[in-house]
């Protein structure tokens, strides 16, 4: 005896198998939707990421350069200083050899020489020091 389809508690082979596809097409849609996102998220991650990385190369080659410039143009400031103080030196040298040629009595102007050499040693050395650290 079979029951009207209203009154069965349970369902038939037919309506379970005609309610199964829709499920079943409804799950498959969801996965497929999800694995669709997370792609999308990868590989927008990675676009991103590489965007960062373009941008980070640009900003230490920018930098790069501007310290570059800026060595340079402080490293020729002391070539020219040390040129000039070299120029001193050699001025003060023939001055002192002069001196010392025509002194006679007056150790005083030699002294004073020789303390101004001295002097200017003093500063060529620490050209010559900022120099080394320049390098």
């Amino acid at each position: 005896m079979l029951e009207s389809e209203n009154n069965t508690p349970y369902e038939t082979r037919e309506e379970m198998q005609r309610k199964g596809p829709s499920a079943r097409w409804f799950w498959v849609f969801w996965i497929v939707l999800i694995g669709l996102g997370t792609t999308a998220a990868y590989l927008y991650s990675n676009h991103l990421k590489e965007q960062v990385v373009i941008q980070l190369q640009e900003d230490t080659n920018r930098q790069m350069a501007s310290f570059k410039s800026e060595y340079d143009q402080r490293f020729n400031e002391l070539v020219q200083e040390l040129d000039e103080m070299q120029s001193q030196v050699q001025s003060f040298n023939e001055l002192l050899t002069f001196t010392k040629d025509q002194a006679s009595g007056k150790t005083d102007n030699s002294n004073k020489l020789y303390s101004q050499l001295s002097e200017v040693e003093k500063q060529l050395k620490e050209l010559e020091r900022k120099m080394e650290l320049l390098k």
